[in-house]
């Protein structure tokens, strides 16, 4: 399947590095957010990338027109210097799609702007470019495949140190939970859509707001809940927690190193 990304958000939430660099770029030791989310594809067999450019897109077509294969592989240097051997490559049989679909879109209309370089795909995956898991996409594939709704999405324990708070019409407190005990589950914006995806969108449209809820009530979208690791990169404490678990090493969501 081939795998669209949405590469174009502002990362208001991670002013450190969003004023200059787009957020899937941020990276995670010596790679971008958006670099392990995409080998977490590939391990899995899904090679070919749509990306969804906006915000600094010509930092994200730069890093992969200079990309050097030996910053993250082992190799073996001879004569100097002048031969390297790579004993491993990340993206020789990668794919990839560049396409600009806008400073100031929303994910709808980034989604419309790459329709067609999905001609002939029945079912295809996308992602927001800045969430890790280490989701079996075999399994949630399957999922997706056998419930053949529109759109199937992986839903997630919000994973937040928060309480939900209920209270009566007086104000005395009813209850207070750890957010992660409440059953509450989030979009983890791991998607598989089918095709006809494309016929739900109006145009002015974000992806999840108005289509989805067309979708359901249709019972045309599925949600696969996972109670394993996902954490996605909205602040800067992310980012931090994201970048103990890579140095602890190997990441959760580091698969292809399993």
């Amino acid at each position: 399947m081939k795998v669209v990304l949405f590469c174009g958000g502002l990362g208001t939430r991670l002013r450190d590095y969003s004023d200059s660099v787009p957020k899937p770029m941020v990276p995670i030791g010596p790679r971008p957010v958006m670099w392990h989310v995409m080998k977490y594809y590939a391990h899995y067999g899904h090679r070919e990338f749509v990306l969804c450019l906006g915000y600094r897109g010509d930092l994200i077509k730069d890093y992969f027109l200079r990309y050097e294969e030996t910053t993250s592989n082992d190799f073996v240097l001879t004569s100097g210097g002048r031969e390297v051997r790579l004993l491993a490559s990340d993206i020789e049989d990668w794919k990839i799609t560049f396409v600009d679909t806008g400073q100031h879109t929303n994910v709808g209309e980034r989604l419309l702007a790459v329709r067609q370089h999905l001609h002939g795909e029945e079912f295809f995956l996308a992602n927001y470019a800045d969430g890790l898991t280490d989701l079996c996409l075999p399994d949630y594939i399957s999922f997706a495949a056998t419930k053949n709704t529109t759109a199937t999405f992986m839903a997630v324990r919000p994973p937040l140190s928060l309480h939900v708070a209920r209270f009566d019409a007086d104000g005395y407190a009813t209850d207070v939970t750890p957010i992660r005990k409440a059953d509450l589950w989030v979009n983890a914006g791991y998607f598989v859509l089918r095709h006809d995806i494309f016929d739900h969108i109006g145009i002015g449209e974000d992806l999840v707001e108005e289509p989805f809820h067309r979708l359901i009530e249709r019972r045309q979208a599925c949600a696969y809940g996972y109670e394993g690791f996902w954490r996605a990169m909205d602040t800067f404490k992310d980012k931090q927690a994201l970048d103990e678990m890579y140095e602890r090493g190997p990441a959760p969501w580091e698969v292809w190193r399993r």
